[in-house]
């Protein structure tokens, strides 16, 4: 079976229940282990591990020094389209808000980098709203042939694609790919979905597949939190992440913690009062940890969705890249927009302070991931 197949399986309201039940001394158990199966991930998330958070950041901070040392990357979202062919609740893209559209074109995107690369940033996150016939092929082969010498990593998170367009865009100097299942809950998946090729809950899981078969060098992956039981699609990414990791040892995974925002025409909920689906910065900060614990060799992602003061207080506690002066509107950076964003931000300070605060805490802000051998520096 490949991943896909394997996650769909999984029975949810097992996996419910048996994190639910977990007891102190399951916890204890998976802190003493040296490799932790899926069990042991969801004693680390559940409702009676809250007493061992110290436990648990102490051995985060000491995994992540381990294995990827006194570092931080930095990267920067680029918004190239906000168009949008999917009806979603949460989502200010979605196709029923009727405000600005708009889709950078290469001169556009090359003055948006130009920007970028001003602010010091050399890894780039090109993300779009889903419209396959305005934002679809042709497009992204445009952008990327115009910016990718341009930059030093290049990622992508846009509409699931085919594997071979994965491999075009891979020849074309594509790095990674972003995917997020949203929701690993069928169910809960088809209630916020309501509308255009995103409905298809299967193409969309089968996506990291088809992203590993082509040879990406990382696939990112996550679950909105808060749109479904967090703890329960917690375990499911930690799965996915552990047989992404086994069926494609060739790439790389990254896991971020998008925790639900409030956004124009939000319908479902993007705080804590009116939605007790979301978990607070203390849960949040408390899966962070058991990620990092569960799989020491993942990288994990947390975007400026969050306040400035919890990312100061997690970074170090797991974290290895992470946003900045992020903005969610197309063409967001070189000049102020009217365009739709995407979502509300929480940390909005410029990349100097954020750079700032990671030396504070004793690492170091790292630039550039990596380049090709014979790429000119």
């Amino acid at each position: 079976m490949n991943v896909a197949q394997t996650l769909l399986t999984q029975d949810l309201s097992h996996l419910a229940l048996s994190i639910n039940s977990k007891t102190p001394k399951d916890v204890e158990r998976a802190l003493c282990k040296t490799t932790l199966q899926l069990n042991d991930f969801m004693a680390l998330i559940s409702p009676a591990a809250t007493p061992y958070l110290d436990a648990m950041a102490e051995r985060a901070y000491t995994l992540t020094r381990h294995r990827f040392g006194n570092t931080m990357q930095l990267f920067v979202p680029l918004y190239l389209s906000n168009l949008c062919a999917n009806e979603c609740t949460y989502c200010g893209f979605t196709m029923s808000n009727k405000l600005k559209r708009t889709t950078l074109t290469v001169s556009d995107t090359l003055t948006e980098i130009q920007a970028i690369k001003e602010m010091g940033f050399s890894q780039v996150l090109l993300v779009t709203g889903e419209h396959e016939t305005k934002v679809g092929m042709a497009y992204f082969e445009k952008i990327l042939s115009a910016i990718r010498e341009k930059v030093s990593y290049l990622m992508m998170e846009v509409q699931p694609l085919k594997q071979n367009e994965y491999a075009t865009l891979k020849q074309a100097g594509l790095d990674a790919v972003m995917v997020y299942q949203e929701t690993y809950c069928p169910m809960q998946y088809a209630k916020f979905h309501t509308r255009g090729k995103k409905q298809d809950f299967l193409w969309r899981l089968e996506a990291t597949d088809r992203i590993g078969a082509a040879g990406i060098d990382k696939i990112g992956i996550g679950a909105l939190l808060g749109l479904g039981d967090w703890r329960v699609d917690s375990a499911m990414t930690a799965l996915h992440a552990q047989l992404l990791q086994q069926h494609y040892w060739q790439s790389r995974v990254s896991i971020s913690f998008p925790r639900l925002r409030s956004c124009e025409g939000n319908t479902t909920g993007g705080n804590t009062h009116a939605n007790k689906q979301l978990p607070n910065e203390k849960q949040l900060l408390q899966l962070i940890c058991a990620h990092r614990i569960f799989n020491p060799y993942a990288e994990l992602s947390l975007s400026t969705r969050e306040s400035a003061h919890f990312r100061d207080g997690v970074l170090p506690l797991g974290i290895t890249s992470m946003s900045a002066a992020s903005q969610t509107q197309p063409g967001g950076y070189s000049q102020p927009s009217a365009a739709l964003n995407q979502f509300d931000i929480d940390d909005n300070r410029p990349v100097e302070d954020v750079v700032t605060a990671i030396v504070d805490k004793g690492l170091e802000p790292v630039w550039k991931d990596w380049m090709p051998f014979n790429a000119t520096p």
